[in-house]
């Protein structure tokens, strides 16, 4: 029935570097302070590795009204104390059983790697304070069926389960809650990361829900194939968590988000496993299971493997950017871009700040490279009038056969040309897009200079997009102004992803913190004043991240009375003993009725109305 199926040689995806424990990426790549002042990111992995890069730390300084001297480092505590685990013997006496003995793990480190994400508050509190809870046991199933084992001796010995994949979250959702009286297990799934099968007639392929993003990527390509899914985590992020946190990538354009590309799920849950024989191209079946997996976030089950949509290797890539005067032009561009013209594989707008910040990292220019550069900024500030103060860029990246790049690259020029746009090249569409990953390394490094910093995104109308930036980047300001804090915040966005109805916005913000108390509850503050402002003003609460812990208090005001009780009387129907009680986005009742404020309809209405 399959003979075109095929599996793929050397199916386990192996590690290809150590991973931190106490950071982003890799251990092997990280931003470092020069004695001289130069910045330089070390390893040999991404484009920026290697070169000093000398005008960060005096931008940062600049635009941040700060004086952040090199040798004035906040000094971490890592690791912090661990909380004792917590044990149920009859548990782990029969997983000891089921598991080969390097799949189980009570060790200090690993625990607490599996208790938290990347959250701002999670990585200070492992550096400078402490977890109060994290997972007591994890254990690493290679298969389906030990997944089930786990599940059935986990409900029969009263244990609390917590799906993990690659640990990359930013919404507090892998952090356990303190009241959790019953031993906590992670389920890392690392080990089940086989391509189980590739259906070249088809253009499906089976896959184990732990595969990291990165590996899919290198063996789909060996075979001629992509999934094309391509978050900025995917380095480390798992085909599980996109599922379980509804995820967006770079090319979602021409790929599709994760919705469009997932064809069929199999999970293990606490009612038995969800699993179909078939897949079929689009079906209308009735109420579906398997899509009320997406976005679940590790509450109802766990993700074990599924089937999704490839693509054959574009027969071109190419790269492209231009600068705009303004965001505003720049946002008027890709307005006309969704309405005339097929959009590009990926389309990011980035606003003045960011613009300048990716300027920052580019080594010093010298002799006719140096010349060239001045001509260049002449050329673009005094010939053709950009303000660089208020000029913006925009990448592209286009996928396809050549007559479709042709196409949308002939189209793009044109409505940049319109809205006064100026070709930049694709040398610099090529580096603003892989300025991704390396750029996430920065947070780290500035935390080490007593600076906070995180990013938050949303979704929004067209009519709402430029109030909504303009409106965040203020109230940010103003709260940061009415606390009387140093300096002056980093308050920055960028347009990711586009729609007919409208675009993602992505923030980023930041602030120094010497002296003063509490800086992770203070960057707490501000971050949900800006979610805030962004519901105010039009917003989604989230796009891609999801909900976890960090955005719960938000949910009665982006749904009804009705639409928070089918969530938990849905989580209390197929998890009646709350096996998974990881709590995210309050799917239980309490945390609803919590959420409100008080109980009864009177408390729901006033959360309503607030």
């Amino acid at each position: 029935m399959h003979d075109h199926r095929f599996t793929p040689q050397n199916q386990r995806l192996e590690p290809d570097g150590a991973e931190s424990l106490d950071a982003w990426g890799f251990q092997d790549s990280a931003f470092t302070t020069l004695p001289n002042g130069n910045v330089l990111l070390t390893g040999t992995r991404y484009p920026l590795a290697g070169l000093e890069l000398p005008y960060l730390l005096p931008w940062i300084r600049k635009v941040m009204e700060i004086e952040l001297p090199i040798d004035d480092l906040h000094p971490t505590s890592y690791p912090p104390q661990i909380p004792a685990a917590r044990a149920n013997l009859p548990f782990q006496n029969e997983i000891r059983e089921l598991l080969p003995e390097d799949a189980v793990s009570d060790e200090p480190l690993i625990r607490l790697r599996h208790g938290h994400g990347h959250t701002l508050e999670e990585m200070y509190a492992i550096r400078h304070g402490r977890l109060e809870r994290v997972p007591d046991l994890v254990v690493f199933p290679s298969t389906e069926e030990e997944v089930s084992a786990i599940v059935d001796a986990a409900m029969r010995h009263d244990v609390c389960l917590v799906p993990y994949g690659g640990g990359t979250n930013v919404t507090d959702a892998l952090r356990c809650p303190t009241e959790e009286d019953r031993c906590i297990v992670s389920v890392d799934l690392s080990r089940l990361n086989r391509i189980l099968w590739i259906d070249p007639v088809n253009l499906m392929a089976g896959i184990e829900a732990g595969a990291v993003g990165r590996h899919l990527q290198a063996q789909l390509a060996l075979h001629g194939f992509t999934l094309g899914h391509e978050p900025d985590s995917v380095e480390f992020s798992t085909l599980g968590g996109w599922i379980a946190t509804h995820a967006s990538g770079m090319k979602k354009n021409r790929y599709g988000n994760i919705e469009d590309l997932v064809l069929d799920v199999r999970a293990v849950t606490p009612l038995g496993p969800l699993s179909r024989p078939t897949v079929a191209p689009r079906e209308s079946a009735g109420l579906d299971p398997r899509r009320w997996l997406f976005g679940s976030e590790g509450t109802l089950g766990i993700i074990t493997s599924a089937v999704v949509k490839i693509f054959p290797l574009p027969q071109t890539q190419k790269y492209d950017s231009v600068l705009f005067p303004s965001f505003e032009d720049g946002v008027a561009f890709l307005f006309d871009l969704t309405r005339e013209s097929r959009l590009p594989a990926s389309v990011r707008l980035v606003d003045n700040l960011q613009f300048q910040l990716g300027q920052t990292l580019k080594p010093a220019s010298r002799g006719s490279k140096a010349l060239l550069s001045k001509a260049q900024k002449f050329f673009v500030t005094r010939i053709k009038g950009f303000d660089p103060d208020r000029m913006v860029a925009c990448t592209f990246l286009y996928e396809g056969s050549r007559a479709e790049v042709e196409a949308q690259e002939a189209s793009v020029l044109s409505l940049a040309k319109r809205h006064q746009g100026m070709r930049a090249g694709a040398e610099n569409g090529r580096r603003g897009y892989q300025l991704t990953f390396g750029i996430a390394y920065i947070r780290d490094f500035v935390m080490k200079h007593w600076i906070l910093g995180e990013s938050f995104e949303t979704s929004v109308p067209w009519s709402q997009a430029l109030s909504l930036a303009e409106n965040v980047k203020k109230r940010i300001h103003d709260e940061y102004a009415a606390r009387g804090l140093p300096g002056k915040p980093f308050a920055t966005c960028r347009v990711t992803q586009m729609y007919q109805t409208g675009v993602c916005i992505y923030f980023y913000f930041g602030f120094h913190h010497k002296g003063m108390n509490d800086p992770a509850g203070v960057y707490a503050e501000l971050e949900h004043a800006a979610r805030d402002e962004i519901l105010k003003s039009g917003g989604s609460l989230s796009h891609h991240h999801g909900v976890g812990k960090i955005r719960q208090r938000f949910l009665p005001r982006v749904f009804s009375r009705a639409a928070l009780d089918w969530a938990a009387e849905f989580k209390r129907a197929v998890d009646p003993g709350n096996l998974f009680g990881i709590s995210n986005q309050a799917m239980t009742m309490n945390d609803v009725l919590s959420l409100r404020g008080a109980e009864g309809p009177e408390a729901t209405s006033q959360a309503r109305n607030d």
